[in-house]
């Protein structure tokens, strides 16, 4: 960081004091980039309605940062300096308070955005006592003894705004679009007739650039995670565009052979990679394909279902274990595994293995997390873990064996770690 240089007798200047001020902010500049990046970021600024509750939100203390010039305007005698960018922090110490309005027709709603932006301006007029060199004994008041007053501050604040949508019947009013400069950060909901918001009335924006965690609580790589085990929809959080997803395909079941024991269930595929450029907000589909289900009558397995996180990646079911009634090897061969796609690694999932006649015992399920298959006449024993393939069934012995159905495939399985 830049420091001034001054030496015994010489005589004082006011960038004497200048230098240093801009040189801090500088420096500081530079250490909020390291941390922060030069996006633009928002600390605090919580959204809250009073106590007793009214139609007013409270947006307490809290600060923005954001690039911009090193000084728009002139600073003192120092000249503007608009060719060099830092990343400057305005910080409102005290909270601010915003009125609404309910909608003035029966049964509309109206949405109220909240916005942010870095503002700096030159305040606290004063006039100053200067130099006479006539009469030192007698400053001059103001600049040339003309009384003028000049300010004396050059503050760094959060400037706030709130902007009305357009009422509309209630499920259908838009929220406004964001100026140009400025950040969203919350979205207030008044319908008819309200006269006193709550904090379910408050939103936030998706995409709102609040800091997601403060030094004490970060955590190397991903410390969070969302588990799908059914299918459902991932909402990007705030502050979140990269995440690591693993998607398991369903387990085949194992097969159900008339006269032979049946082979075990393929596995369902595995998919992992790390997906970036999402957007906080963005609604991301997740499918997680079910197990394969027994056969109730002598027949190969059931295939797994395909899960997948969007378009990103997908991984296959296993295929079910063979059964049926014919006679020959085929007929108990092990199902196979489900293919992955869309990931940085994409895992096949294991064969299920070959029923052994001479055994009179069913295969067992591909893996990991798989079922084994029976001996005798007992029904082959479902797949305990995600993905794993279902036990093929045995076969009773004597004259006229029987066999048994196979056991069912695991489900599969989505995690989302962010």
């Amino acid at each position: 960081m830049d420091r001034n240089i001054v030496y015994p007798g010489s005589i004082p200047l006011d960038t004497d004091i200048l230098y240093p001020n801009r040189n801090a902010m500088v420096g500081i500049a530079a250490l909020s980039a390291a941390t922060l990046g030069s996006n633009v970021v928002v600390d605090g600024l919580a959204c809250i309605p009073t106590s007793p509750a009214s139609l007013t939100v409270i947006v307490g203390p809290g600060s923005i940062t954001q690039l911009t010039a090193l000084d728009a305007t002139a600073y003192g005698s120092l000249a503007a300096d608009v060719a060099d960018q830092i990343v400057k922090t305005g910080i409102n110490l005290q909270a601010t308070n915003f009125t609404l309005t309910a909608p003035a027709r029966s049964g509309q709603s109206i949405n109220y955005l909240i916005e942010a932006a870095f503002s700096e301006t030159d305040t606290d007029p004063v006039v100053l006592p200067y130099v006479n060199a006539a009469n030192p004994s007698q400053p001059y008041s103001g600049p040339n003894n003309a009384g003028t007053a000049q300010n004396i501050q050059r503050v760094q604040r959060v400037q706030l705004q709130v902007k009305p949508g357009a009422a509309a019947p209630a499920g259908t009013q838009s929220t406004p679009a964001v100026d140009t400069g400025w950040v969203g950060l919350y979205v207030v909901t008044v319908n008819y007739g309200q006269s006193a918001l709550t904090a379910s009335d408050i939103t936030t924006v998706p995409d709102a650039p609040f800091i997601p965690y403060k030094l004490p609580a970060l955590r190397p790589g991903f410390s969070s995670m969302a588990v799908f085990s059914a299918s459902g929809d991932f909402v990007v959080p705030n502050n979140v565009t990269m995440v690591k997803v693993t998607v398991i395909g369903g387990g085949g079941s194992g097969g159900y052979h008339s006269t032979m024991p049946s082979g075990g269930g393929g596995a369902g595929g595995q998919a992992i990679g790390i997906i970036t450029n999402l957007t906080p907000g963005q609604v991301i589909p997740v499918t997680v394909g079910a197990g394969g289900t027994a056969p109730a009558s002598p027949a190969n397995g059931s295939a797994g279902g395909v899960s997948s996180f969007g378009s990103y990646m997908t991984a296959n079911g296993g295929e079910g274990g063979n059964g049926g009634t014919a006679t020959g090897l085929i007929s108990n061969a092990g199902g196979n595994g489900g293919t992955a796609s869309g990931g940085q690694l994409n895992i096949p999932g294991s064969y299920g293995t070959d029923a052994i006649v001479v055994a009179y015992r069913g295969g067992d399920g591909g893996g990991p997390g798989n079922g084994r298959g029976t001996s005798g006449p007992l029904v082959g024993i479902s797949a305990p873990g995600y993905g794993g393939g279902g036990g093929g069934g045995g076969c009773s012995t004597g004259s006229n064996p029987a066999g048994s159905t196979g056991g069912a495939g695991g489900g599969g399985l989505v995690v989302i770690e962010y």
